[in-house]
């Protein structure tokens, strides 16, 4: 038997696929928020982070 009828057997699989690209997109969308939002000297701080010797 396939893997793929051990998924087609469980009942409500289907939910998983749609709730994951949910997350996946309001995740996205908010870590893009956060991005254009973000304050330009926090931004340009951690930008420099890697390379301060300090």
């Amino acid at each position: 038997m396939k893997f793929i009828n051990y998924l087609q057997s469980i009942s409500g699989i289907s939910i998983y696929p749609l709730a994951s690209l949910v997350i996946f997109t309001v995740f996205f969308a908010a870590a893009a928020f956060w991005a254009f939002r973000a304050d330009k000297r926090m931004i340009d701080h951690i930008r420099h982070i890697p390379l301060d010797d300090n």
